[in-house]
């Protein structure tokens, strides 16, 4: 996590996370404080980013001696800020999602799109900085609303059920099992090719399956040391993607294509591919490196 000024380019190439968890069906799974204070697990996560699309909101990871902190804080922006926090040995999911490597790390989510924020603790004048840096790169993304501070209920909406692949796809993801929902997505996409939902849904599962147990730093150092090599780039890649790099990840793959063979070339377009749907494909980032891909195979 960085304490570098946030911009629009933070939520740029960032996972959506609203794939990687299951829709929820009720509200047992968290609880609230004023309001703008809830526990969230990888469960209940589902909640966060439907608020998300109102107010950013702080998501804190503590653990067994290290407590939540930032309520007070959170509180004084009268509901123009929300808090998640979430135990991070008990919610290994979004721990992997978040790329949480020590606790407490803070991150936040805006309309559904991850941006990082810091590892451990700052003064309140340093926190109350990030807070409204955030609250400003919230605005530019046009979530500029309010929750109340004293409900400790978020309006009820109804929910339309999802199909029935996407459904078991969802409850594959958040028990873990990739495998599933990967052949899940592949069902519903095998039905009907222009299932977008799907489309990206199986981009984004498959990067989770492919870093699931995998050690970023190694694979950053191994693409360091062989700049040529498809595999150990392709690796680094996928774990720029999911740490909100994706500009980085398309220059590893797009630099490397001119020297690659037949073989090589379509398994590097394929992977991009996939990065463009995880990412987004009106995406300025995106936009761009697809131009450059295009021209690299005409």
């Amino acid at each position: 996590m960085s304490n570098a000024p946030l911009t629009g380019a933070n939520l740029r190439g960032a996972v959506d996370l609203s794939s990687l968890v299951r829709p929820a069906q009720s509200n047992q799974a968290s609880s609230t404080t004023g309001g703008v204070v809830r526990a969230a697990t990888d469960a209940s996560f589902s909640e966060v980013m439907q608020l998300s699309s109102t107010v950013p909101v702080v998501v804190e990871f503590y653990g067994q001696n290290i407590q939540s902190t930032l309520g007070p804080m959170v509180e004084q922006y009268g509901g123009r800020l929300a808090l998640a926090t979430v135990d991070g040995a008990a919610n290994p999911q979004l721990v992997q999602a978040f790329n949480v490597e020590l606790v407490p790390t803070v991150a936040a989510v805006i309309a559904g799109r991850p941006v990082q924020l810091f590892t451990g603790t700052i003064p309140d004048n340093e926190l109350r900085e990030v807070f409204d840096q955030l609250l400003q790169l919230a605005a530019q993304n046009g979530v500029s609303g309010s929750i109340p501070v004293g409900d400790a209920e978020e309006p009820a909406g109804a929910e339309e059920p999802l199909p029935p692949h996407h459904q078991e796809a969802f409850d594959a993801i958040s028990a873990g099992d990739y495998a599933t929902a990967i052949k899940e997505y592949e069902t519903a996409i095998a039905r009907n090719p222009r299932d977008l939902l799907a489309v990206a849904g199986l981009a984004q599962v498959s990067l989770l399956a492919r870093i699931d147990g995998a050690d970023a730093g190694a694979a950053l150092a191994r693409a360091g040391e062989a700049p040529n090599d498809l595999n150990a780039q392709l690796a680094a890649a996928d774990f720029d993607v999911a740490s909100g790099r994706a500009v980085s990840a398309f220059d590893r793959v797009l630099e490397l294509f001119p020297s690659l063979d037949a073989s090589g070339k379509d398994r590097a377009r394929t992977r991009l591919l996939e990065y463009f749907e995880i990412v987004g494909l009106d995406d300025p980032t995106v936009i761009a490196a697809r131009r450059r891909l295009t021209l690299l195979l005409f």
